[in-house]
């Protein structure tokens, strides 16, 4: 592991999101990188309706100062599967208790699956693809076109629970079972172009290159990452606002209510009211108060592979059991015989993790506080 990243270049990234809590902090996490180069973002259906997702992502990538970034509207619908959202785990509209004017900047003209297609095309072998919700929009993108797996460099996915519990049924991730054939979808294409590189078969687009194999980032890692309101009340030193003691969780007070501050930098009072609604979720149904934040640590982990350290292992995505449908079945033992299609991160150092989660969006709050 690193302490943070060698390569000078920023890095282009696109970013494929659900936008609830966690997706909006990865938002101003990459928003506060200097390293990143964020392309474009693209919206799916999964914490939230899709147009909700879109209408949040406009507004968090305002409140960053980047309303320079292109949103697009994917598909509305899992491939098969009837919609389901999740208002309970990220309130009614996906952002907690946040409050966010509307975006100003209208919808990309292009569908999401065109515009992931049309970038990696644009720049074969240069960009990054972070998936932080269900995979839909990517299985729509690789259909239309079968070279996307060697057009990007890479594919980073939040996504899977790989040897711990699920967190939607006792063995399903949530971005996994929202679309379990996107998933599988997605895993055949990669390991199809994989096998096709290792036969010396040609690429069948000139510019396109080899694949690597994708990186996923499941619930063994990402429940790893708690943010605490500790880590909040840092994120408001850094930004130069003072905490927010509504996140507080004060020996002998109630953490619902602020008792002594209200920070009124926005970014700090956006994280705070957003973040509150999902450690109060969490304290309801995991015992602590606080909250895992999945889709930071994957972006993270995207623009420093450093921060994890990884297993190649072959993984298949069950569509039809009874009790299981959408779990990631990852061949520990390596029984089937089949090459590896997927680099599983199976440690990460969350410390690391947080500390420039806290300086990076902290960092960024206080930048636009000076103008």
């Amino acid at each position: 592991m690193t302490s943070g990243p060698a390569n000078p270049r920023p890095i282009p990234i696109l970013i494929d999101c659900d936008t609830g809590i966690d997706d909006s902090l990865a938002l101003l996490y990459a928003a506060g990188s200097p390293e990143a180069e964020i392309v474009a973002v693209t919206c799916c259906s999964g914490n939230v309706e899709a147009h909700q997702v879109a209408e949040n992502t406009r507004a968090v990538l305002e409140l960053a100062g980047r309303p320079d970034i292109e949103v697009a509207l994917g598909r509305t619908v899992p491939l098969v599967r009837p919609l389901e959202i999740t208002p309970e785990t990220h309130g009614p509209k996906g952002l907690g208790y946040a409050e966010l004017p509307q975006p100003s900047r209208p919808l990309s003209d292009r569908h999401a699956a065109d515009l992931i297609v049309e970038e990696a095309r644009r720049r074969p072998g240069e960009i990054t693809m972070v998936t932080l919700g269900p995979l839909t929009n990517l299985a729509v993108a690789v259909e239309r076109e079968p070279e996307l797996p060697r057009l990007l460099r890479r594919l980073v996915i939040m996504g899977g629970s790989y040897r711990s519990p699920g967190n939607t049924a006792p063995t399903t991730e949530w971005n996994i079972h929202c679309d379990p054939e996107a998933a599988k979808a997605v895993l055949t294409a990669w390991a199809a172009a994989a096998v096709a590189d290792a036969s010396g078969a040609p690429a069948a687009k000139p510019g396109s290159g080899t694949v690597s194999r994708p990186l996923a980032l499941g619930l063994d890692v990402t429940e790893r990452a708690k943010i605490t309101p500790d880590h909040v009340v840092a994120l408001a030193r850094r930004a130069g606002s003072r905490p927010d003691d509504s996140i507080v969780l004060a020996r002998d007070e109630d953490p619902m209510h602020a008792t002594r501050s209200v920070a009124r930098d926005p970014v700090v009072r956006f994280v705070a009211d957003a973040l509150r609604f999902y450690m109060e979720f969490h304290s309801r149904y995991d015992g602590f108060y606080g909250a895992f934040i999945h889709d930071p640590l994957a972006l993270a982990a995207a623009l420093d592979p450093g921060l994890v350290r990884t297993e190649a292992l072959t993984v298949d995505i069950e569509l039809d059991g009874t009790l299981t449908t959408g779990e990631t079945v990852t061949d520990w033992r390596r029984v089937w015989g089949r090459p590896p299609n997927l680099d599983i991160a199976v440690e990460a150092d969350a410390d690391d993790f947080l500390a420039r989660l806290i300086e990076r969006i902290g960092g960024l709050a206080a930048r636009l506080a000076a103008g």
